[in-house]
C-alpha cells in the first residue's frame, strides 16, 4: 500500500459522502418500514444493516487506499476463486426463500453472486487491457462472452434470475464501451430472442409465474401478481410529499411483501412521496455521473473499464429495481443499491465506490 500526500489530498469526499448518505437513508427506511411488524426479528433488521453499513464504509476506505493495479495483476485468480465459491454454493450453500444463494463464513452469511459482479468487471478490465490493440475486432469478444456464461449459468441455477441477468447486462455494457458494433449487437439480440424458449425451460415455476404476472397482473392479483399490485398501491399512496415515517400503512401493516429487500423503494415512496424519491434518485445521479467522469479521466485502460463497469453495475441495479417497484419490469429479486437490506449487496457496492475513488486518487501515477 503506497499513499503519498497528493493521493490523500485527492480522496473524493463527494463520492464517499453520497454513499454514506444513501446508506443512512437505507437504514432509516428499513427501521421505519418495520415499525409495525409483529416480528421482533424484522424490528431489529435495521441494526444488522447498520453493522453492514459500518463494514461497508470500512471496505470503501480500504478499497480506496490499496493500489487498484493489484486487482489487475490478480484479476484471473480473483475471478477463479469466485467461480469456486459459486460451486460451493451449489454443493453446500445455505438455502432460504426457495433458493440456495448463500454460504456461511464464521458468523457471517455471504452471497458470492454479489461479489461476482465485481469479479466479472475486474476480469473484463484485465482481459481488454491486455488486448487493447485488438479493439474493434469481433473475435475479441468471443472469449470473454463464453467466460461470462459460466457464472451466469451457475447463478441462474441457484436460482437467481435477477443477478444472472445483471451479469449479462454488465458484460454487454463493457462490450459496448470497447467497441461492440451495432450489427453485432443486433446479432446478439436476435440470438438471445431465439434462445428464449431454452431459457424459459431453466426458470423455476414461481419465476415463470412472476413474468406472467408482470405481463398480466390482473390474472392472479392475490398470488403471483400480489407483489406488483401492493407495490403500486404503496407508491401511489405516497403522492407528492408522502405519509411520513409512522403512517406508511402498506409496509408497516405488512401488506407489502419483501418491504425491506426488493421493495424498499416502494416503502420510501410511501413515506416520503415523489419528493423523497426524487432526492434519492438525484443522489444516485450525482454519484453515477461523478464515477463516469472519473472513468473518463483514468490514465490506464483497466482503471477506466473498472470504474465504468462499477457505475454500470449501480445504475443497472437501480433501473431494474425501480422498474420492478413501478410494475414496468418483472419481479426478479434485484436489490436497490445501498438501500435494500442485505449485507453482501451493500458491502459490494461500497467496495465498488472505493475502487472508483482509488482510480481518481491515482490518476497522476498511471
Amino acid at each position: 500500500m503506497y499513499l503519498d500526500r497528493r493521493m490523500l489530498m485527492n480522496f473524493d469526499w463527494t463520492m464517499a459522502g453520497l454513499t454514506l448518505m444513501l446508506v443512512a437513508i437505507g437504514i432509516l427506511t428499513i427501521w421505519s418500514g418495520n415499525l409495525g411488524s409483529p416480528s421482533s426479528f424484522k424490528q431489529t433488521l435495521f441494526m444488522r444493516q447498520a453493522i453492514w453499513g459500518i463494514l461497508g464504509i470500512f471496505g470503501l476506505v480500504t478499497a480506496a487506499c490499496v493500489n487498484y493495479r493489484l486487482l489487475a495483476r490478480f484479476a484471473y485468480p480473483i475471478f477463479g476463486t469466485l467461480i469456486v465459491l459459486l460451486l460451493v454454493v451449489e454443493v453446500a450453500g445455505v438455502a432460504g426463500f426457495g433458493a440456495k444463494r448463500w454460504i456461511r463464513i464464521g458468523f457471517l452469511t455471504v452471497q458470492p453472486s454479489e461479489f461476482m459482479k465485481l469479479g466479472l468487471i475486474i476480469f473484463l478490465g484485465r482481459y481488454f487491457e491486455d488486448r487493447k490493440e485488438q479493439f474493434g475486432k469481433p473475435r475479441l469478444l468471443l472469449t470473454p462472452a463464453m467466460v461470462a456464461l459460466v457464472p451466469i449459468f451457475l447463478v441462474l441455477k441457484q436460482p437467481d434470475l435477477g443477478t444472472a441477468a445483471l451479469l449479462g447486462l454488465l458484460t454487454l455494457s463493457v462490450f459496448l464501451l470497447v467497441g461492440l458494433r451495432l450489427k453485432h449487437l443486433l446479432l446478439l439480440m436476435f440470438t438471445a430472442a431465439a434462445l428464449t424458449p431454452l431459457l424459459w425451460s431453466f426458470l423455476k415455476g414461481y419465476q415463470q409465474q412472476r413474468i406472467w404476472a408482470f405481463l398480466f397482473p390482473s390474472l392472479d392479483p392475490l398470488g403471483a401478481g400480489y407483489h406488483i399490485t401492493q407495490s403500486k398501491i404503496a407508491v401511489g399512496s405516497g403522492e407528492f410529499f408522502g405519509k411520513g415515517l409512522k403512517a406508511a400503512s402498506q409496509s408497516q401493516l405488512n401488506f407489502l411483501p419483501a418491504s425491506h429487500t426488493d421493495f424498499i423503494f416502494a416503502v420510501l415512496a410511501e413515506q416520503w412521496g415523489f419528493v423523497g424519491c426524487l432526492v434519492v434518485l438525484l443522489l444516485f445521479y450525482f454519484l453515477i455521473t461523478r464515477g463516469i467522469e472519473i472513468a473518463s479521466e483514468s490514465k490506464d485502460m483497466f482503471g477506466a473499464l473498472m470504474a465504468f463497469g462499477i457505475m454500470a453495475m449501480i445504475m443497472l441495479q437501480l433501473l431494474v429495481n425501480a422498474g420492478m417497484v413501478l410494475g414496468i419490469m418483472p419481479v426478479v429479486g434485484v436489490p436497490f443499491p445501498l438501500l435494500s437490506y442485505g449485507g453482501s449487496s451493500l458491502f459490494v457496492v461500497c467496495l465498488g465506490v472505493g475502487l472508483v475513488i482509488n482510480v481518481y486518487m491515482r490518476r497522476f501515477v498511471y
